[in-house]
């Protein structure tokens, strides 16, 4: 199949008229130039598919469904807007609980429909809990984790561990020692804790600056987090979780560490109204999505998509930087080396993004 467009971004550069040729899924050939008989035609400019490493739902759905058309549903609710790698992510349960839900995943992941599964949770901080059920909070053992890699089969790809919990450091040296990536998040912990982690293995930020210490003083986590370049760095670009300027301070300090994450809830997708996350009431007005107990923020209504124009129509970043964030970056931070960039060998999961009129389309 031919694609003809008016521009792609390629090796973090903006190039002009070309082709690309795909066989199989995969980019076989990229041309400069004109085609003469193109099978699709786009005005705008091509970029790679968006990876969401941290996505709880969307849809009206969870990943945490018992329903697989309710799970199929979540994941096409981002799909269709642009996310072409997906990893669904569990919010803190009771291990029965979880286990079930991680056995109702996998074969999602068998089929290549997700990428993985991401655990946040319940391996976190009673003090910075968010929208996660204090009773349900526990401190992780090695053990325990075995037993939830084994019943994952391969799918449970990343969890998310407060670094100052009693036997944190000895889970997040397991899980790097099994491919599994640790992330800090959800924490009290301070500059020692997270170096510590980073030290054993762990290797990306949960949701940075949200549900942990935000001020960028010696000592602090954030200041350890800005400063060490280990660190791969999720954002949530909504307007809410962090505000748009201190997005772009962020970029300007440490832009090539940084990958947005939708951090997206059942409401992405669906509009305002009542949900749930877990157990807990949710309640989303004008597309926020706050604990009806504490009107604390309860995940996004964001797909990868709208943080994409966001970065750009918001936070004055660049094309290129807004693609570096949204696939590049991700991609890298969680090991998917077939995809993230336009380039030849990689797989053809191809959006046009038209600046005219800010639309995003899916190439199929």
């Amino acid at each position: 199949m031919i694609i003809q467009a008016s521009g792609a971004i390629i090796d973090g550069s903006l190039h002009g008229d070309l082709w690309i040729e795909r066989s199989d899924g995969v980019i076989s050939s990229i041309n400069p130039g004109i085609h003469s008989k193109p099978d699709i035609f786009t005005d705008g400019v091509l970029i790679p598919g968006f990876i969401d490493i941290h996505c709880h739902g969307g849809g009206g759905h969870y990943f945490s469904s018992t329903s697989e058309d309710s799970i199929a549903a979540a994941i096409n609710a981002h799909k269709r807007t642009g996310t072409t790698s997906l990893v669904a992510s569990l919010v803190s349960e009771s291990i029965d609980d979880l286990k079930a839900q991680i056995q109702r995943l996998v074969p999602f992941y068998t089929r290549g429909e997700i990428v993985g599964i991401h655990l946040e949770g319940p391996y976190l901080s009673h003090a910075r809990c968010g929208a996660h059920e204090p009773s349900l909070l526990i401190d992780p053992t090695v053990a325990q984790l075995q037993e939830l890699i084994e019943l994952g089969q391969g799918a449970i790809k990343m969890i998310t561990i407060a670094p100052e919990l009693h036997g944190a450091q000895e889970a997040i040296t397991y899980l790097a020692s099994v491919g599994v990536f640790a992330a800090i998040g959800h924490t009290e912990g301070n500059h020692h804790d997270a170096s510590t982690a980073t030290d054993n293995g762990a290797s990306i930020v949960t949701h940075f600056l949200n549900a942990m210490n935000k001020e960028n003083a010696e000592g602090s986590i954030a200041n350890f987090v800005i400063n060490d370049p280990r660190l791969a760095v999720e954002l949530i670009v909504d307007g809410h979780h962090l505000s748009f300027e201190k997005v772009q301070e962020l970029f300007a300090l440490i832009g090539d560490r940084i990958l947005l994450v939708s951090d997206a809830m059942a409401a992405a997708g669906n509009g305002d109204g009542l949900y749930t996350i877990g157990a807990l009431p949710v309640e989303v007005k004008d597309g926020v999505a706050r604990l009806s107990s504490n009107q604390k923020l309860a995940g996004s209504t964001l797909t990868i998509s709208q943080a994409f124009i966001n970065l750009i129509n918001h936070c004055g970043l660049s094309l290129k930087q807004a693609v570096h964030a949204t696939s590049t970056r991700p991609a890298r931070a969680f090991g998917l080396t077939d995809r993230g960039e336009i380039a030849i060998g990689m797989r053809a999961e191809l959006l046009s993004y038209n600046s005219k009129n800010q639309s995003i389309t899916v190439i199929n």
